[in-house]
């Protein structure tokens, strides 16, 4: 952080014309804080070219000028929806008053990370009792690599005071829509928090718009073409919000779910609402009042990744030539191994809530009939399928199970709830299903065994966490919401569905390191993981790099712990009771 007496914005406009034209190193003259009548303006980082990563800028606004209500932040709930309205607000100031791209590379460029549909807490906006700031980036202008000064200070003279004062300043902005705002996550928070003593893992609003305007585009379908959720009789309940009052909607039990239905009737796309019910959504989103128990993860078959050494005994066992699953490595998983691993590494975290969609995952680790059992003898298969460990799951563990099966009746067995999707409206089918199954008995045999099994905790080695080499120095780079580098080493999260934000893998990469301090070889891996979210809880995401920037946005141990899973550098041993 810059410290010292604020300079004067004289003297920050004299700087700028006395390094103007003069070669691009010199901008690094400007590090430092400048008072304006509303706000200090720190210059954090200046970069290093026109070419390079953007400078790192601060505006601080006091609260008393500021003007921003108790009542907006008062709880954690409406502080994160108002620092996320708030960085929306400041990205739409920039796209207005920015006089955009002017010179070589990224010149004359103002943004700040640019927010999705889901409501993120973010290190871009800080809000407190005592000041407003918000984190952006600039891209110091230049003609080839020499300064051009004149465009820096109308950028700083011009466009970011117009910024600050339309985004940053209570009075300035439209209140009905920021308390729609903070009101909307609160309420899906306090929704969010009943669920478990109302006996449920998930609840999906009447009224909610599930299809995405495509497949590429999260933004709701447009509301004349879709088809508003009614939930089904048998499975509506009625729960009393803080803000919007009396809400009815389908509450889904605990215990094994089924969503059947036809092709391209909305099964998967209820199962994806689902899978980001884990998060809050924008006003307007659609899926306001859809929430899912936090610790749901969404687990597909991932052909391909590194495991190693998972117990995937539950699942796998008895392998030609004697080889053992118990402590399971590879550099190259099947479908149903890699599978088998996402559940075990799920449970390994504490999830409670597993999500899984047929279309993504591997067939023979789902369902093996009575025909295959009588050709293939289960002394001969060393895959235990899934039907035959999910009531295990759920009696056992108290770990519930949505499943999308559009091709298995077989499932109707092991369910609790099966919910048919008809041209995207939902109906409880479970007593057909019952009947049906009764009608129709299966006559496969069960290769489950008596009891699910053990799920082994792990502990990662300390030269798990070592990324440079020694005498380099540590890159890392993000390159999409599911692809970064760190050191010699690319990291591919791509079967990650519950990733939403480039801001969470900016984090994510951050944290690995950061998780080294904690790697000791006698902390599990979810006691890492676990310490390092606890960390942010107390002292902000900014905990995970001296740097300040507003790059963050919030994650979940299960993504931080897949991304430890996958890691080539990991290195692990078992714990073993006793």
């Amino acid at each position: 952080m810059v410290e010292g007496k604020p300079k004067s914005r004289e003297e920050l406009k004299q700087t700028l014309k006395r390094i103007d034209g003069k070669g691009y190193k010199f901008y690094r003259s400007l590090k430092g804080c400048y008072a304006w009548p509303k706000y200090l303006l720190y210059v954090d980082h200046v970069q290093s070219d026109p070419f390079a990563p953007p400078s790192r800028l601060r505006v601080r606004v006091p609260q008393k000028v500021a003007g921003f209500p108790k009542d907006t932040y008062h709880n954690k709930s409406r502080e994160i929806a108002l620092r996320d309205f708030l960085t929306r607000c400041f990205h739409d100031a920039c796209k207005k008053f920015c006089g955009g791209k002017r010179g070589t590379g990224n010149s004359g460029l103002i943004t700040i990370e640019k927010p999705g549909q889901e409501i993120l807490e973010r290190n871009s906006v800080i809000v407190n009792e005592s000041f407003v700031e918000a984190r952006f980036t600039a891209g110091l202008p230049a003609h080839g690599r020499r300064i051009d000064g004149k465009t820096a200070e109308t950028m700083f003279s011009k466009e970011i005071p117009r910024i600050v004062e339309q985004s940053l300043i209570f009075q300035n902005l439209d209140g009905e829509k920021l308390y729609e705002h903070v009101e909307v996550a609160e309420d899906a928070d306090y929704l969010r928090s009943r669920l478990e003593e109302m006996g449920l893992i998930a609840f999906v609003a009447d009224g909610s718009i599930l299809p995405r305007a495509s497949g590429v585009d999260p933004r709701p379908m447009d509301r004349r073409l879709a088809v508003p959720f009614r939930s089904p009789e048998s499975l509506r309940v009625k729960v009393e919000l803080p803000n919007r009052g009396l809400v009815t909607g389908m509450g889904i039990p605990k215990g094994v779910t089924l969503i059947v239905g036809g092709g391209y009737h909305g099964k998967s796309t209820l199962l994806k609402a689902l899978e980001l019910g884990v998060y809050n959504h924008i006003p307007g989103d659609g899926r306001e009042l859809v929430v899912t128990n936090p610790s749901a993860v969404k687990v597909r078959a991932e052909d391909g990744r590194r495991i190693e050494q998972v117990n995937l005994t539950p699942f796998i066992s008895n392998l030609p030539r004697g080889q053992t699953t118990e402590a399971f490595s590879t550099e190259n998983a099947s479908g149903s191994t890699s599978q088998a691993a996402n559940i075990i590494e799920a449970l390994e975290m504490g999830a409670k809530v597993l999500l899984i969609d047929e279309d993504t995952s591997a067939t023979n680790l789902m369902f093996r009939d009575r025909r295959m059992q009588e050709l293939v003898p289960k002394d001969r298969e060393p895959i235990t399928t899934f039907i035959d460990k999910v009531r295990q799951l759920y009696l056992e563990k108290d770990v519930s199970t949505v499943i999308v099966v559009g091709s298995s009746g077989e499932y109707f067995d092991v369910a609790d709830c099966v919910i048919c999707m008809v041209e995207y409206v939902p109906y409880d089918l479970t007593r057909e299903a019952r009947k049906v199954a009764e009608k129709y008995p299966s006559e496969r045999r069960q290769e489950g065994g008596e009891s699910f099994g053990e799920v082994v905790s792990r502990i990662p080695l300390p030269q798990s966490f070592r990324f440079r080499r020694p005498g380099r120095k540590l890159k890392a780079s993000v390159k999409g919401v599911h692809l970064a580098r760190l050191g010699d080493h690319v990291l591919n999260l791509w079967a990650l569905e519950q990733l939403v934000d480039i801001g969470q893998t900016r984090a994510i990469v951050d944290a690995l390191v950061y998780a080294g301090k904690y790697a000791d070889g006698k902390r599990s891996l979810r006691e890492i993981v676990e310490q390092v979210l606890r960390d942010i809880e107390e002292k902000g995401l900014d905990v995970l790099s001296p740097k300040i920037s507003g790059g963050y946005a919030a994650f979940r141990k299960f993504e931080l712990a897949a991304a430890i899973n996958r890691l080539p550098t990991l290195k692990v041993r078992l714990e073993r009771k006793g």
